[in-house]
């Protein structure tokens, strides 16, 4: 379950990985560590820069041209943000960077199969240590993102900045994009008898009552849960009124007292019972439990029927697809637009095919245009099948920029250069009123950063 609306990512961050390669860095000849660079209250140590690219590395990225003076202005860049985030206040809960460093550990552990794997791999000597260590990396981390955030969510741009930035482009220069297509669908969901229903919500009803009894919610919902997202931290999840949670959850959860469970409440994604487990002034700490009731043979039998018979009135020229999609589609995000699909990287109707979900494309490929799918089976997170019918109302060429057909696209050029400005800016003020120093060979680098203040 995803109780997260997704953004499009507009900045990039180095991710905490867990390299596989554990034998190789364990024969690697070790050199002599030490910090040669500070910033702030944090430190960049000659080992950061190695295990950077072992990392960059372990993501499939190339490091290849990427100089050591250049990885070293990187880590000063991030340590400048964290540091920033702490002069104006940004706050990381602890249980915010608990909840995260465990799962990145599971992970770890997953893959190498023995947590004393790991705590070798990073050279500390027993368990407490590397956590102790790992916890302030990810709050560095987390401080470093949430600076970022904060200065390009302050970068806005003008309809007039957008056509001034598409004009300094020279001609033979414009951008040219790919072959793109919108696409549009119909969905039709089976109907959950109630009786299906009412069995979810007297099971949470009686997990409610056990952890009254005494019993540990978090081990509920490692037990009973279907938010796979949540189940390592026992349904875990910090929230706040502007979190980008369903309605019906964000209800629920204020209108608790703190220790107060909640009767089983739905949502688009099931049945819940929240416990608040505590308040902090505007934030709260919550877990929760999902539980979906199952769909029946029956049912999906029905729903088959239905789809087969909005096909055929759309076939036969009784209705327009769009038409269909606003009075039968049970998709409420597509059904008021026709069934129209919005592509999630750019938000835009238009998907370029070489960048298209390939399950998507699989889908669409080999359909005409307004030629409509077949009935197709799809689904749901909860594990609940549901059909769709699918169709391709556009197509647009590959072509270079034009102002008024690719405005977004454009916008979307013109915001990023802004923003790229607005960091360089920022960090060039921050630089000035920062203790910062670089040691040893390093100060022979040259950075496109000011970071040796000459």
């Amino acid at each position: 379950m995803k109780l997260m609306n997704t953004k499009i990512a507009l900045i990039f961050t180095l991710s905490i990985v867990f390299l596989t390669n554990i034998q190789a860095q364990h024969n690697a000849k070790k050199k002599i560590d030490g910090v040669i660079g500070v910033v702030g209250d944090y430190v960049v140590l000659d080992s950061d820069i190695d295990k950077t690219f072992l990392e960059l590395q372990a993501q499939g990225m190339t490091t290849t041209g990427i100089t050591r003076c250049e990885m070293l202005g990187k880590l000063l860049e991030d340590r400048l943000y964290a540091h920033q985030a702490i002069q104006d206040s940004i706050v990381v809960s602890d249980s915010e960077v608990n909840e995260y460093m465990n799962g990145q550990i599971d992970q770890m552990v997953e893959q190498v199969g023995d947590i004393d794997k790991v705590v070798k791999y990073y050279n500390k000597k027993n368990l407490e240590e590397f956590k102790t260590y790992f916890f302030d990396v990810v709050k560095m981390n987390k401080l470093t993102q949430q600076m970022q955030r904060k200065i390009f969510d302050d970068v806005t741009i003008t309809p007039e900045e957008v056509r001034t930035f598409f004009k300094s482009i020279p001609k033979e220069e414009l951008p040219v994009f790919g072959a793109e297509m919108e696409v549009a669908q119909i969905v039709v969901k089976p109907v959950i008898p109630q009786a299906e229903k009412q069995k979810v919500i007297d099971k949470l009803r009686e997990i409610k009552k056990e952890v009254q009894e005494g019993a540990s919610f978090f081990s509920r919902a490692i037990i009973y849960t279907e938010d796979k997202a949540s189940v390592p931290s026992g349904g875990y999840y910090k929230l706040t009124k502007k979190t980008q949670f369903v309605k019906e959850f964000k209800d629920v959860a204020f209108s608790l007292q703190e220790g107060e469970i909640s009767e089983p409440f739905e949502t688009e994604f099931g049945y819940h019972i929240i416990y608040l487990e505590k308040i902090r002034g505007q934030e709260l700490d919550v877990r929760h439990i999902l539980m979906s009731p199952k769909v029946t043979p029956e049912s999906l039998a029905e729903a088959k029927t239905k789809i087969e018979t909005i096909r055929k009135r759309i076939v036969d020229g009784d209705i327009s697809f769009a038409d269909a999609a606003k009075q039968y589609s049970d998709e409420k995000e597509t059904r008021n637009s026709g069934g129209l699909l919005m592509n999630p990287r750019t938000m835009e109707t238009r998907f370029e095919l070489t960048k298209m979900d390939p399950s998507l494309y699989s889908q669409v490929a080999d359909l005409k245009d307004k030629e409509v799918s077949l009935p197709l089976v799809d689904q749901e997170q909860n594990g609940n099948k549901k059909y769709k019918l699918i169709t391709v109302t556009n197509r647009y060429e590959e072509h270079t920029a034009d102002f008024s057909t690719d405005y977004m696209k454009i916008k979307e050029l013109a915001l990023k250069e802004k923003q790229i400005k607005a960091v360089a800016k920022w960090t060039e003020e921050k630089i000035k009123e920062t203790y910062i120093k670089i040691n040893g060979e390093y100060k022979e680098c040259t950075f496109t950063s000011n970071w040796l203040k000459k």
